[in-house]
């Protein structure tokens, strides 16, 4: 668990505008927690890591974005919605498939602590470069 809070820490201090992925991914962490990774089967369709990596980068850049705008906390949360659907359509990617996929990786720890490092150092280098 201290891994998973690093993790979560670490994008934290990588994206300084945490909303509500941040808090949803906090949330099923917290959630799928409880069970141990040898009682979570994978789901039937799984996510590969790097396909994990890609539509997370992706999300908490979105996030950013949203955040970024400085609308009415209702108008962000709805164009967050509306540009995640969006997202999930160009990666060929369902919902509730991103969701099993994310929720099996949160009982892997050295799985979902690969692929949050993989998110960290991508965001990280964008930043330096956007600056």
């Amino acid at each position: 668990m201290k891994r998973i809070s690093r993790c979560l820490s670490a994008v934290r201090r990588a994206l300084p505008l945490a909303g509500l992925p941040v808090f949803l991914t906090a949330f099923l962490l917290t959630a799928s927690a409880c069970q141990k990774a040898e009682e979570v089967p994978a789901p039937a369709q799984l996510l590969p890591p790097d396909k994990m990596v890609g539509l997370l980068i992706e999300l908490h850049t979105l996030e950013a974005r949203t955040e970024a705008a400085a609308l009415p906390p209702d108008s962000s949360r709805a164009l967050f919605r509306q540009e995640k659907k969006k997202l999930y359509w160009r990666h060929e990617v369902t919902d509730s498939l991103f969701t099993q996929s994310f929720r099996y990786y949160a009982t892997q720890g050295k799985e979902l602590h690969t692929i949050y490092q993989s998110v960290i150092d991508s965001l990280t280098a964008r930043e330096a470069v956007a600056k």
